[in-house]
Formats: structure tokens, C-alpha cells, sequence
């Protein structure tokens, strides 16, 4: 069967490509075109911001989203993760109890209080980390599950695990991000991690959820998950909030509200008042101006695809499950869009067959390409579709030369 490149309105196979124009009404019976009105752009104050549609894989928001920068406490998200896998491996259990080195007593800023003296469960340990944004908790995993023992290695693996994960401007000299020279993470490396954490550990994610955490009382003072969006009732659910002098103040967050949910990142803010600010107008922002939106029916046809030597001529090209997509609130409600496929198709054609792809183009929002499939089977022709396609392959030959050879 033919291979489908990536779309290109250029190219050529079998000697031509068809590219259908069409206007995909996102109201029953709507026959007009109303002008568009585009969503406000969001002016972050933020020293660099991603804003993500998880369902939809829209982009919103980008300000300097692949700058490596100190990404602070955001990156013990990478260290959690690194122990979700374990947990989910069984290399780690929940019950299980870890030491406490001298190295991870060590740590300043915001800790659980841990000493040498201390056995701590997994289970405490990760609260620890994702409520209190505990340093010394950081280590304590990161020393059970390094290559070698130390949480330089452990380090050097989370850097690796990154890439991996398609980060590819984060770089960790340690488990927790104090301050460290090389230890960088963009906006948008975060926003990946955060999107795999809650699709790959759902039985973890609500963790991230928890306001307060009481540690055997040790340490009153250190009670409270910082996120400042968890008690507002806008959907937040996660995930980590960061401070250093040189990042300033950020925060990797998350909300659902209804069949949405929006995954962002903000860093560099100065202040924690203006980090809070900053975070809650971005998620109203999100889910105000932007609003998800059926453009085509699950084996509904929107247009044919044109067959090469095939039984029938022509194949309808469905989309394999509803198709839906965002768009800004106030919007036109008709998309005007394409469907491109290189073609003619040759047959034999199977039913559910990727022929095309649907090219739309939202106010304001990034290109969409969205997959077409065959609507039913098409066999190859018999004796007379053969000789049929011959005699006109010749009788083209002979009107127009060789150049228009099929």
C-alpha cells in the first residue's frame, strides 16, 4: 500500500495530490461564517510560563519555554518519578524503611528534620517530598536508588531518565534543586514531566493533592503543602512549587475542571504573592477562553479519497473516533479546514485504513492535524478495472506526452 509521508500540499504520488477544501459547522445546522474573535493573549509576568490543554495536546502558553533555567524545588518532580518507577518495579515498597545519612542531615531550607537516627518509610518519605518539599527526604530516596550509592549518581541517572522522557533541556547535579551550578530544567521539560506523572502513576497522583502533612510532630513549622491554588475550588490537584534567590519563585501546577485539564508551569516571579496570582489568573484564563469542541463524528464522512485501480472509484474518509479539539471561547462557530492526503490511493483499500489527515487552523492556537481513515473496504479491481485504467494511462500518454505519464 501506498506510505503517507507527513502531509505536504506539495507533494506527489501517482501523479497527483488533492487537497479538499471544507467548512466544518460546530453548531447543528449552522450555515454562516460568523467572525472570529480571538482569545486575549495571556501577558505573563513570569520569566518563562508553558501552558498546556492536556486532552486536546494544545499549547496555550509559551514564554521562553525551552530555556534551561534553576528550576528550584520543581525538580524533586524528577526524583518522585524516578521513585514512582521503583515503587511500581518493586524495587521500592511503601513499608519499607530507609536510613538516613549524614549527607542528606546535611541539607538546609526545607526539611522534614531528619537525623542519623531515623529509619523512614517510603510512604513518609514521599509525602514529605511532595507536601513539605523536603531536601533531606529527596536524598534519603535518591541514596537507596543510585547507580552507586551517593546522590551525584543518582543525579547523573535522573539526567538520563529525563532524556528518555523527551526532556531535553534538564540537567540535575542533584535530588532536590538547591542551588547548583548545571542544574537546569525548562518550563517545558517540567510540563512533560508533570503530563507523564499523572498519566503514568494515577494511584500517586493524589498525593500531590494533600494540604498538610504532620511528620511525628517534629517539625510544626512545616506542615503545609505551599501550592497556593489546592483550597481555591478551580480544580488544581498538583503538583510542586519552587523558591531560590537565582529562580526566583515558580510553581508546576494542574486543574480539572469538568472533561478538562490544563497542565502549566511558571517561573522566575518575584514574590510569593505574585507566584499565586500569577498561577490562579493563568488557570481561569485556561478554562474561560478556551473550550473544547467536536469538529467531526466518529465514522461520519467528510470527504473522499480518489482510488487507483480499485473496484469502486472512490472511498469515504471517516475519523476513527469523534475528533475534538480547542478552540478560544469566542470564536467563529465554523473552522475552515483541509483534508490532504497524496493520492490517488491504490488498491486494495481496508476498512479503518490511515489515508488522510484533516488540517485545521484555530484563531490564535496552533496548526491541528487531526487522522482520516477509509470508510469501508475497497478491493482491487478485476480484468475490466485493469483494462480500463490501461486504455486511459494510454489515451493520457497520447494527449498530453510522456511529462504526463502516470
Amino acid at each position: 500500500m501506498p506510505m503517507l509521508s507527513p502531509i505536504d500540499p506539495g507533494a506527489k504520488r501517482l501523479g497527483r495530490t488533492l487537497i479538499s477544501s471544507l467548512q466544518l459547522a460546530l453548531a447543528a445546522g449552522l450555515a454562516v461564517s460568523l467572525p472570529a474573535l480571538p482569545a486575549a493573549a495571556f501577558d505573563t509576568k513570569a520569566r518563562a510560563a508553558y501552558v498546556l490543554d492536556a486532552g486536546t495536546d494544545t499549547v496555550l502558553l509559551s514564554k521562553n519555554a525551552d530555556v534551561p533555567l534553576p528550576p528550584a524545588s520543581m525538580s524533586k518532580l524528577m526524583t518522585l518519578y524516578v521513585a514512582f518507577e521503583a515503587l511500581r518495579d518493586g524495587r521500592l515498597t511503601l513499608d519499607e524503611t530507609l536510613p538516613v545519612s549524614e549527607h542528606a542531615m546535611s541539607y538546609k531550607g526545607s526539611t522534614m528534620f531528619l537525623d542519623t537516627q531515623d529509619r523512614v518509610r517510603v510512604e513518609d518519605l514521599l509525602r514529605g517530598i511532595i507536601v513539605l518539599s523536603g531536601n533531606d527526604a529527596c536524598v534519603v530516596i535518591a541514596e537507596a536508588l543510585s547507580p552507586d550509592g551517593t546522590e551525584a549518581g543518582f543525579a547523573r541517572y535522573m539526567t538520563k531518565r529525563g532524556q528518555d522522557l523527551g526532556m531535553t533541556a534538564s540537567t540535575f547535579a542533584n535530588s532536590n534543586g538547591w542551588p547548583a551550578a548545571g542544574h537546569r530544567m525548562s518550563v517545558h521539560d517540567l510540563a512533560i514531566l508533570a503530563e507523564r506523572m499523572i498519566e503514568d502513576f494515577p494511584e500517586y497522583y493524589p498525593l500531590f493533592a494533600e494540604t498538610k502533612f504532620e511528620f511525628d510532630g517534629r517539625a510544626p513549622s512545616n506542615i503545609r503543602n505551599r501550592n497556593p491554588l489546592l483550597k481555591l475550588g478551580i480544580g488544581a490537584d498538583g503538583l510542586k512549587t519552587g523558591h531560590t534567590e537565582e529562580a526566583g519563585y515558580g510553581l508546576v501546577g494542574s486543574a480539572q475542571q469538568g472533561d478538562r485539564r490544563v497542565i502549566f508551569v511558571v517561573s522566575g516571579l518575584d514574590s510569593e504573592r505574585g507566584r499565586a496570582e500569577e498561577a490562579e489568573a493563568l488557570v481561569n484564563w485556561s478554562f474561560r477562553q478556551f473550550t473544547k469542541k467536536t469538529v467531526a463524528q466518529e465514522g461520519v464522512a467528510i470527504a473522499e479519497a480518489e482510488i487507483w485501480r480499485g473496484a469502486e472509484q472512490s472511498v469515504g474518509l471517516v475519523p476513527a473516533k469523534d475528533l475534538e479539539i480547542l478552540l478560544p471561547s469566542l470564536s467563529a462557530k465554523t473552522i475552515q479546514g483541509e483534508v490532504v492526503y497524496n493520492g490517488p490511493i491504490e488498491a486494495p483499500v481496508a476498512k479503518g485504513q490511515r489515508l488522510a489527515e484533516l488540517v485545521l487552523q484555530p484563531e490564535e492556537l496552533p496548526e491541528v492535524r487531526l487522522p482520516l481513515v477509509a470508510e469501508a473496504d475497497v478491493p482491487a479491481g478485476g480484468f475490466v478495472v485493469r483494462v480500463k485504467t490501461a486504455a486511459q494511462v494510454l489515451i493520457k500518454q497520447f494527449l498530453t506526452g510522456p511529462e504526463g505519464a502516470l
